[in-house]
C-alpha cells in the first residue's frame, strides 16, 4: 500500500494563500487519480478536488473553484493543492488520497492510502 504524507498546512489570515503537498514516501502515485478532501470538526470528510492520473484533467468542489488549483509532478511522486483567497470556512484538516479506479472522484469511499492530514486554519 502507498504511504502518503501531507504537508504545508498552517495558520493564515483571510485572503491569504497556502500550498499543500502530498508525497508518497512509499509506493508510487503514477497511474492513479488523486483527490484532496477536507474535514472540519464535527463534519464529514468532503471533496475538495481531484486530478487525473496524467494531470491533464482536474475537478473542484464549487466553493473552491477559481481559488484552489491542483497539480501533480509524477516524477517527484507528489500532488499539490494551491489555495488562494482563503476563507474562514476553508478551515479544516486536509487529506490527500489515491482513487481506486479513476471514477467516483467525489466519494471518499473510493479512495485508499490516505495521509495523516495537515491542519489549515484561516483566521479573520
Amino acid at each position: 500500500q502507498v504511504h502518503l504524507v501531507e504537508s504545508g498546512g498552517g495558520l493564515v489570515h483571510t485572503g491569504g494563500s497556502l500550498r499543500l503537498s502530498c508525497a508518497a514516501s512509499a509506493g508510487t502515485l503514477t497511474g492513479r487519480a488523486m483527490g484532496w478532501f477536507r474535514q472540519a470538526p464535527g463534519k464529514e470528510r468532503e471533496f475538495v478536488g481531484a486530478i487525473s492520473q496524467s494531470g491533464t484533467s482536474t475537478w473542484y468542489e464549487d466553493s473552491v473553484k477559481g481559488r484552489f488549483t491542483i497539480s501533480r509532478d509524477n516524477a517527484k511522486n507528489s500532488v499539490y493543492l494551491q489555495m488562494n483567497l482563503l476563507k474562514f470556512e476553508d478551515t479544516a484538516v486536509y487529506y490527500c488520497g489515491l482513487n481506486l479506479i479513476g471514477m467516483n472522484l467525489q466519494d471518499p469511499n473510493w479512495y485508499d492510502s490516505w495521509g495523516q492530514g495537515t491542519q489549515v486554519t484561516v483566521s479573520s
